[in-house]
């Protein structure tokens, strides 16, 4: 970790390619790229595609699989498949769980142990991945219920964890990490703050809910993967 938090603070590319060679010589550590299409800082589809090729062709001898991801659209793991074939890399299971549901896909194996299972994977190139119901459910709806799950009041968890506020921390004026609870200039989340949870929690009720997974299904794309010869 150490090791980590110093590239962190001083990035380069010759140091990132050492670091994943070190992972590598490990024969007991798996070293998977998640999510490899999402473009997460949105800066273009053409220009994300072309660093991920370019870091697999510097750094590909030292990874291990790429993630299909329970939590990303069909479009962009039927993609992810694709770019494994081009690189002759396995694919596993992963997924973004910032909630409380399962994840939606995983990998099934007869390896009696995480050695095992990593042998399995790097040196077999054997991985067997099971997409559960929950991934054919509205993508767009999925992520609302995480969000939605994420500012839930858990009354069962332990005191100081039960309101949205306790479980979410940042910096205060002096530069330590507290609750947002304890930040709150007047003891309670600003109004508009207050608003937009609200009608974060309502778009998971009744009618509403049920009105939001009907305009967001998309069977289509279903139909189109579960078509395919292989996933």
């Amino acid at each position: 970790m150490a090791t980590l938090e110093e590239f962190t603070a001083h990035p380069g590319d010759a140091r990132l390619t050492e670091i994943l060679a070190a992972l590598h010589r490990e024969p007991n550590v798996l070293v998977v790229f998640n999510h490899p299409l999402w473009d997460l800082y949105l800066i273009g589809k053409e220009k994300h595609q072309f660093l991920v090729n370019e870091f697999l062709q510097k750094n590909g001898a030292f990874l291990h699989a790429l993630e299909l991801n329970g939590l990303r659209n069909w479009d962009e793991n039927r993609a992810v498949r694709r770019l494994a074939e081009k690189w002759n890399m396995a694919l596993v299971s992963g997924g973004d769980r910032h909630g409380v549901e399962p994840n939606a896909n995983i990998n099934l194996t007869s390896a009696a142990s995480f050695t095992e299972f990593v042998h399995e994977v790097r040196r077999e190139k054997k991985s067997n991945i099971l997409f559960l119901p929950q991934y054919a459910e509205p993508w767009k709806h999925r992520i609302l219920q995480s969000t939605i799950d994420a500012v839930r009041h858990y009354p069962e968890f332990p005191q100081g964890s039960r309101w949205w506020d306790e479980r979410v921390y940042h910096p205060g004026a002096n530069g330590v990490i507290r609750p947002l609870s304890e930040l709150w200039p007047k003891g309670s989340a600003p109004r508009l703050i207050g608003a937009g949870i609200a009608l974060v929690q309502l778009m998971g009720k009744g009618l509403v809910a049920g009105g939001l997974r009907m305009a967001w299904s998309d069977s289509n794309q279903l139909r189109l993967a579960m078509g395919e010869h292989e996933f």
